[in-house]
């Protein structure tokens, strides 16, 4: 009994959709133009601890498109999940919240950020597919020089 309360555990408790936005301040001007758009993609990934062993995870997409200076539309869409991660080293737990609960999470982003565009009347925009473990050891090795740099030696 004791080495099942002791059993490593990560499950999805939920995935959402948690916030999206859709503007186009320049219509119905400059849906007429026929110059090609400029498209800008930036992804955000934030873990946050909800309670004992609860954690939510979200990946925000924020894609930007320009005709010329002016925005033609923006997208920002935000899906995120609640996990249950207990049991487990904390570098592991950093590593689960900072790769694999991003990879679960981000086709649903994907497909939200192309439905929009359509409903919106505009070419679907197709998010990438996303190295989030180059993301993350990124991440951690950055954090680590910085923390070098303050160090004395």
């Amino acid at each position: 009994m004791a080495e099942e309360n002791n059993a490593p555990v990560f499950q999805i408790q939920r995935m959402y959709l948690k916030d999206l936005s859709l503007e186009q301040p320049n219509s119905p001007q400059i849906l007429l133009e026929q110059s090609q758009p400029q498209v800008d993609i930036n992804l955000a990934l934030a873990a946050e601890p909800i309670g004992e062993g609860m954690f939510e995870v979200s990946v925000t997409a924020t894609v930007t498109t320009k005709v010329a200076e002016r925005t033609l539309f923006l997208i920002e869409a935000k899906q995120a999940g609640i996990f249950e991660i207990r049991n487990l080293p904390q570098e592991q737990v950093e590593g689960i919240l900072g790769i694999v609960c991003p990879q679960m999470i981000y086709p649903y982003l994907r497909a939200v950020v192309s439905d929009v565009c359509t409903r919106a009347g505009f070419p679907p925009v197709l998010l990438s597919e996303v190295n989030f473990q180059a993301m993350f050891e990124a991440r951690q090795a950055q954090q680590a020089g910085a923390a070098g740099s303050t160090s004395i030696n």
